[in-house]
């Protein structure tokens, strides 16, 4: 872009609005998941067919889900920080960079966790026959 042309520069109102709004997302979504958790402490308190390893690969999905929301709401409030697309376009690439990686780890706990779920199922209880 040579020196003469102006770059496209988002309107520090426009920005403002859209840090408001990603913020009033967040709240919600963070009331949400807060009544979400509620329910499923409810829920597990009240069955006794809930096994740990299951209570553990759904509290590991919610711990996932809130981290990757996490993650979204912190790229929008970035975004819309960004002062040109130069920089919006860094931002974006940083994230998918950051979230595969997130996201790498993730299933990797996850696919422990739901072995270590399944293994006591699958073991040969004393007596049984073989």
């Amino acid at each position: 872009m040579s020196p003469n042309q102006n770059q496209y520069e988002i309107p520090t109102e426009m920005r403002d609005l859209a840090e408001k709004s990603v913020e009033q997302a967040r709240r919600a979504i963070d009331g949400f998941m807060g009544a979400a958790r509620k329910t499923l402490d409810t829920w597990e308190g009240s069955t006794t067919t809930v096994q740990s390893g299951a209570k553990d690969i759904t509290r590991k999905t919610f711990a996932y889900a809130e981290q990757n929301i996490d993650a979204a709401f912190d790229l929008a409030q970035k975004l819309v920080r960004a002062k040109d697309l130069q920089e919006a376009m860094q931002i974006q690439a940083e994230f998918v960079r950051s979230q595969f990686a997130a996201m790498q780890a993730q299933m990797k706990e996850f696919g422990t966790a739901v072995q270590g779920a399944i293994k006591p199922d699958t073991q040969t209880k004393p007596g049984a026959k073989k």
